[in-house]
């Protein structure tokens, strides 16, 4: 593949045809989205927490969930992944993402799958990426238990918005029928049900306070191991802590 055929000019109109863009690249000079709202996004948050991620991932396998177009993707190779499999079930975002790959000369593979068919890819990966998607899942715990049961092989790189209390205060192992007060405590684990739109968005569906957010991780049995960024925490697989959580097996895997 000759990853410099691209000029400038080709660059800055393949760009304009592919778009609108939301992850704002530089693509040899070229931005591709420098109105972002959020600014240099995902860059300016990726620069909060990526020490956490080891700096060298040579001989690991990467799957991104949710690629968009194709930032941590790009950014996993780029610190020598063998293998990084991008995924999205939006094709405008993977025509962005191949797109962008070619020009940086990086070698991924794009598929077009949501995070409810990760059981079809048949294959655990030593990392995750999971930033930027739980919250615009109508069933987001699923998610959560699918990755756990069917691609998480060591770390989890996760990201969600969060909305409410971020603080986070231990909880009783069980509650008894009639006690009601915890519920009414803003740093009790809470899902916010978001029925019509958030900032314009109809797939904003489930925006967790910081308490739910890792009482999820934990619950699908994800254990903590680094919270770097108000948002992000690095996560290493470990065991459910109940049996009986909703989680569907593989089918059609490996197809």
């Amino acid at each position: 593949m000759n990853f410099n055929r691209w000029s400038t000019e080709e660059i800055r109109r393949k760009v304009d045809a592919l778009g609108p863009w939301f992850h704002n690249l530089d693509l040899h000079g070229v931005p591709t989205a420098p109105a972002h709202f959020l600014g240099d996004y995902p860059s300016v948050k990726w620069r909060h927490f990526a020490e956490v991620v080891p700096e060298s991932l040579a001989g690991k396998t990467v799957l991104d969930i949710g690629c968009n177009a194709g930032f941590y993707a790009m950014e996993m190779k780029r610190r020598g992944a063998e293998r990084v499999l991008a995924i999205d079930s939006r094709d405008e975002y993977l025509a962005q993402a191949r797109f962008a790959a070619e020009v940086s000369g990086l070698e991924i593979e794009f598929r077009n799958l949501s995070v409810y068919d990760v059981g079809r890819i048949g294959e655990r990966f030593d990392l995750v990426i999971f930033m930027g998607v739980l919250y615009h899942l109508r069933h987001p715990l699923l998610a959560l238990d699918l990755i756990h049961e069917h691609v998480a092989g060591d770390m989890l790189l996760f990201q969600s918005m969060q909305r409410g209390s971020d603080k986070v205060e231990p909880v009783e192992s069980n509650y008894d029928f009639w006690t009601t007060d915890p519920f009414d405590r803003a740093v009790f684990p809470k899902l916010h049900f978001v029925e019509k739109k958030y900032a314009d968005d109809p797939t904003n569906w489930w925006i967790p306070n910081r308490a739910c957010a890792e009482a999820m991780l934990r619950s699908a049995g994800f254990v903590i191991v680094a919270h770097p960024e108000l948002e992000v925490y690095l996560c290493r697989r470990g065991a459910r802590p109940q049996d009986d959580g909703a989680v569907y097996p593989a089918q059609g895997a490996g197809t």
